[in-house]
């Protein structure tokens, strides 16, 4: 065994092998893949293995259309059969709501060239004669669905990276993992040590204990699942071709063909967990006992469905582990406190997406950054805060709930709270209606008297359309007060605090005190990796305000840059909270709370002081996500409850009033105000974002010279506003555009309705070649065309003299 590797992978399941292959294909050859027992050992090797391209995600999608076209590429490059089947896979809608889920689908797979499409009750009646469609409102048919062979999958895979120089080590288990002075790794091993400069953890079932050799905490809980085969059925066995699978997810279960019989498989609402306390060691091709009465509505719901399941006998059941994160995707990426260390753990629909996470790892590891956004899965959208209660409570949900719709906007209540801040009580006898952001408890909306004191979820308008309204009319009238304490904040402080600013953000940093600056954080490709307000406090003291679920993320990025002799950088997060006062009467709201002046000639926009309002020390910017005047206030979190009593005291005699985050996502979009993650994202380019006047050339920044390989490159596509004539649902990001001939350009990124303007918005991105003011589009709203057009500029106050006013 080699003492050297450009890279470690521990695992050889599915996704190990995965890695190992792609890190070959990038040109990566000397790297080892160590496994505990056989290759498929834990989870790969019982997997049902059904493989579908579509998801609610788009760049979900996009990878798992690149892992379906993938197996046959890999069997004939290596020769080894991954038991590949595609008879198609029918998806079944019993609901309304289902029926919106898969036609926004289908029009997602027209926006990117991929083959899905409805079909007639006859037409599925003729691909699958057994089958009772009764009561189904919509069947999408996807032709390249179907299953693959566990084996053959991770075999392909070894066989390609070795072919390419790759070492593979069965029976090798890992004993530790230890870092060394210059980040780089010593794995260890009965066998031998070797050293790296990447460990990849790919230990599936064993991805907590790999990780704890780190001294890192991974939020990963198994369960059982259970399926089984039935025995041959002689109606099938006549058949001279192979069924499509069934995507009955309203039914909760899943089926296909298995041999001359059928599998059947279900997440049934008695969640089984198991090894909570860690995965044995010895544990590997065994099973659990059957317990099929565990699934027995599922199964029942699936006889109705498809009868001769009912008819047959059962060959054989399956009943063995799987590893959930707690919203059930993948942890994925570098451990941003750990150079060298990636993380690739708890992935449930592992034979759709294995292939787009050995590519993305791979793209990762050599090239610094993946080609495309996967913010979704990266492993930094939990920290510390999500510990075994919450982890344990989400898994439950998240298992229990698995072909429920997850609407947008869904706030979940399974492991909540977590974290809260001192006025959390209080805004909840307040009527506030709160969600999850990185932990943190925040208001999403205030339920007034005689308004519903509990929110629905669905694609169309819901039951807090109307109260978000109500308070975004508010403000745009009067004011509203708007919890923002989930923002991140942080304190750079010392003699080389400009200095280190100005090397990490590509802005100028603002050189007199009391001034700020909004700037752009640079990607490794050349895209937007964050958007931040930078302050200038003192002659080396700086806040910087940016993204709170993003938090975790951004260390990547600021630790790339050394930190100058006594100078600190600190999260203030904890320590800080903040209120944004917005609206036309925010002037006089705090001007009763303060003897400073807010007058635009003393407090002009953009500018900050530090000042007391009501008794409470502050720090005061003057900028507003909402786009009209305002002012953000900043105070120590004990003394958030004082400062939050009087301003609301003083709101209730200006006609102003508590404002919720879903009100602030409404207002911002009429102003046409982008939001990380949405608009800004690595995988769009700042003269695209229309972010590029923010950027001097003349400046040192961090990734400055992959921006100025593209600078000079014209957008592929521009961000723009649109209005749709939409009456009973709005745009919510991720519906495709389409020109009116319907020609793919686009897709939305953030939508909603402008009650400021009394007009359904989105914000999104189109093909640069159309992006001209008045195009008239189709936006695929509910998964149907909607009427709209490109904005010149955005509804509410396109000037942006409210702001200055």
């Amino acid at each position: 065994m080699k003492t050297h590797a450009q890279a470690v992978v521990i695992g050889g399941g599915v996704i190990g092998c995965s890695i190992l292959y792609h890190l070959t294909k990038l040109g990566w050859t000397d790297v080892v893949l160590l496994e505990r027992s056989e290759l498929t050992s834990g989870s790969t090797w019982h997997a049902a293995a059904n493989i579908h391209g579509l998801h609610d995600s788009t760049n979900i999608s996009r990878l798992q259309h690149y892992t379906m076209n993938l197996y046959a590429e890999l069997e004939k490059e290596t020769g080894q059969s991954c038991g590949v089947f595609q008879p198609g896979s029918l998806y079944l809608a019993q609901t309304e709501a289902r029926v919106h889920q898969l036609r926004l689908q289908e029009a997602k797979a027209r926006n990117y060239g991929m083959n899905f499409h409805e079909v007639s009750r006859e037409e599925a009646e003729r691909l699958h004669p057994f089958v009772d469609f009764s009561g189904v409102r919509c069947i999408m048919f996807e032709p390249d669905g179907g299953n693959v062979d566990p084996a053959g999958v991770t075999n392909a895979y070894a066989v390609g990276a070795r072919q390419r120089g790759a070492e593979i080590h069965r029976f090798t288990p890992v004993t530790g993992t230890e870092q060394q002075a210059d980040g780089s790794w010593i794995v260890r091993t009965e066998k031998g040590d070797i050293h790296t400069p990447w460990v990849v953890n790919a230990a599936g079932l064993w991805g907590r204990e790999v990780a704890a050799m780190a001294g890192l905490e991974l939020p990963l809980l198994p369960t059982e699942h259970q399926y089984f085969v039935t025995e041959t059925i002689a109606e099938i066995a006549a058949l001279d071709r192979r069924l499509p699978s069934v995507a009955d997810r309203d039914g909760e279960y899943y089926l296909r063909q298995e041999g001359k019989g059928l599998l059947v498989g279900a997440y049934e609402k008695n969640v089984r967990f198991w090894a909570e306390d860690g995965t044995p060691q010895e544990f590997g091709h065994e099973l659990f006992a059957d317990d099929l009465e565990r699934i027995e509505e599922n199964v029942m719901r699936a006889i109705d469905r498809v009868p001769a399941v009912g008819e047959a006998g059962i060959r054989r059941v399956i009943n063995g582990p799987m590893i959930w994160s707690p919203d059930s995707n993948v942890l994925f990426g570098p451990v941003p406190e750990l150079a060298g260390y990636f993380c690739c753990n708890g992935i449930i629909p592992g034979f759709s997406q294995n292939g787009g996470m050995g590519k993305l790892a791979a793209e990762w590891m050599i090239e610094g950054e993946p080609t495309i956004d996967v913010f979704a899965w990266d492993m930094a959208r939990f920290g510390s805060w999500a510990g075994k209660r919450f982890t344990k409570a989400r898994v439950g949900d998240q298992y229990a709930h698995r072909f429920k719709i997850h609407f947008p906007g869904e706030e979940r209540a399974a492991g909540r709270p977590v974290r809260t801040r001192p006025v959390y009580l209080m805004q909840q006898s307040m009527g506030a209606k709160f969600g999850l952001n990185y932990g943190w408890e925040h208001p999403l909306w205030f339920a007034a008297e005689g308004e519903p004191d509990h929110e629905t979820y669905g694609f169309d308008r819901q039951n807090w359309w109307e109260a978000v309204g109500r308070e975004a009319r508010m403000l745009r009238s009067h004011a509203g007060v708007i919890d923002i304490s989930n923002f991140a904040k942080y304190s750079v402080t010392g003699p080389g605090a400009s200095d280190w600013l100005d090397a990490v953000f590509a802005n100028r940093i603002p050189v007199g005190i009391g001034r700020s600056c909004l700037t752009p954080l640079i990607s490794k490709r050349g895209g937007v990796a964050g958007d931040f307000t930078v302050t200038r406090l003192g002659d080396e003291e700086f806040m910087v305000i940016g993204s709170g679920a993003a938090e975790r993320y951004h260390q990547r990025f600021f630790r790339q840059v050394p930190l100058p002799k006594g100078t600190t950088f600190e999260s203030q997060t904890e320590a800080l909270c903040g209120f944004n006062i917005a609206g036309p009467r925010s002037r006089d709201l705090i001007g009763r709370l303060t003897n400073s002046s807010l007058s635009t000639e003393n407090f002009p926009f953009m500018r900050s002081q530090r000042i007391t309002v009501a008794g409470v020390d502050c720090v005061a910017l003057r900028v507003s996500f909402t786009g009209d005047l305002g002012w953000e206030l900043h105070c120590r979190t004990e003394d958030q409850a004082a400062l939050y009593c009087a301003l609301l005291k003083v709101a209730e005699d200006l006609g102003a009033g508590p404002v919720g985050s879903r009100a602030l996502m409404a207002l911002r979009i009429e102003k046409g105000y982008g939001s990380w993650s949405r608009e800004y994202s690595p995988e769009w380019w700042p003269q695209e974002s229309g972010l590029a006047g923010l950027i001097k050339m003349d400046k040192t920044f961090l990734n400055k010279q992959a921006y100025a390989a593209l600078s000079d490159r014209p957008p592929r596509e521009k961000m723009v506003v649109m209005e749709i004539d939409a009456k009973e649902a709005d745009a919510t990001g991720g519906e495709p555009i389409f020109l009116t001939d319907d020609t793919p350009i686009g897709q939305v990124t953030s939508g909603g309705y402008g009650y400021g303007v009394g007009k359904s918005l989105a914000l999104g991105y189109v093909k640069a070649n159309v992006a001209e003011p008045g195009t008239r589009l189709h936006v695929a709203v509910l998964g149907r065309p909607h009427s709209a057009q490109i904005l010149e500029h955005s509804p509410f106050d396109p000037e942006g003299t409210r702001a200055r006013s």
